[in-house]
Parts: C-alpha cells; sequence; structure tokens
C-alpha cells in the first residue's frame, strides 16, 4: 500500500500553494468532466434545451466564449422568445468584444422580458459593452418603467 493512502491528511501537510493547485486542478477536471458528459447528451438528444443551457455556462466558464456563443446561438433559434436566452447570447457576444450584436440582443432580451437590471449592470459578461453610452441608456430606459 502506497504512504499516501495511509494517511488520509497528507494533502493538509501541503503547503497553501500546493493545495491551491490541487483544489484547481479538481475543478477543472470536474468542469472537463462535465464538459463530456453534457455533449455526450446532446449527442443522442441534440435540442435538449436543459443541456444547451449548462453547457453554454461551462464553456464560457472555461472561456471558450467561441463555443459557448454557437450553443447560445443554438438555444435562441430553439426558443426564440425566451429573454434568457438571448440575455445569454448577449453575454456572449460580449465576451467576444461583438459590440453592436451584443447591444442588439441585449436590447431584445429585455424587450422579451428580461428585467434583472441590477444583474445586468454587474455582470462581468458585459464588460465590453458597460461604458457604451447605449448600454447606459438601456440601462435608465428600464429603470424608468
Amino acid at each position: 500500500m502506497d504512504q499516501s493512502e495511509n494517511n488520509p491528511s497528507e494533502e493538509s501537510n501541503l503547503p497553501d500553494s500546493g493545495k491551491s493547485q490541487k483544489a484547481t486542478l479538481l475543478v477543472q477536471n470536474q468542469a472537463d468532466f462535465e464538459l463530456e458528459f453534457y455533449q455526450s447528451i446532446l449527442k443522442v438528444n441534440p435540442d435538449y434545451v436543459d443541456v444547451l443551457r449548462v453547457l453554454g455556462n461551462l464553456l464560457t466558464l472555461k472561456g471558450k466564449y467561441a463555443e459557448g456563443l454557437a450553443i447560445d446561438k443554438r438555444l435562441v433559434r430553439l426558443r426564440p422568445a425566451d429573454a434568457l436566452a438571448h440575455y445569454n447570447l448577449a453575454c456572449s457576444y460580449s465576451l467576444l468584444k461583438r459590440v453592436e450584436m451584443s447591444l442588439k440582443t441585449l436590447r431584445l432580451a429585455v424587450e422579451l422580458g428580461y428585467a434583472d437590471f441590477r444583474y445586468m449592470k454587474e455582470d462581468t459578461d458585459l464588460e465590453s459593452i458597460r461604458h457604451d453610452p447605449r448600454f447606459r441608456q438601456l440601462i435608465k430606459e428600464c429603470e424608468g418603467r
């Protein structure tokens, strides 16, 4: 039997940077597992909306913005009246610095009923449009309703 198997507290003996690296690796491995898992579900059922939502979020968290954008576009095609799907698409456009499309899609999300303006003002995914006067105008219009 390996020495580490006998000592369950071995991790506590690691320097803080070692613990941090191990935790980061575990999170990365979990995210990779989840990506593969959800992608395998989509092979069987490519229009599974709930799985597409989760997969889009995972791809964004992993920094795979172009892949996340493709998923968000699929969601909007499947659910054209879904305000949250349009909001997430606007976020994907923003992450890819596609300002015009982000603003246009964000406005549509609001028109479809997206109303969490406090979150919208703080959402880091929208950083590339946050200082655009059109974004501020949209927020102003929405808060005035």
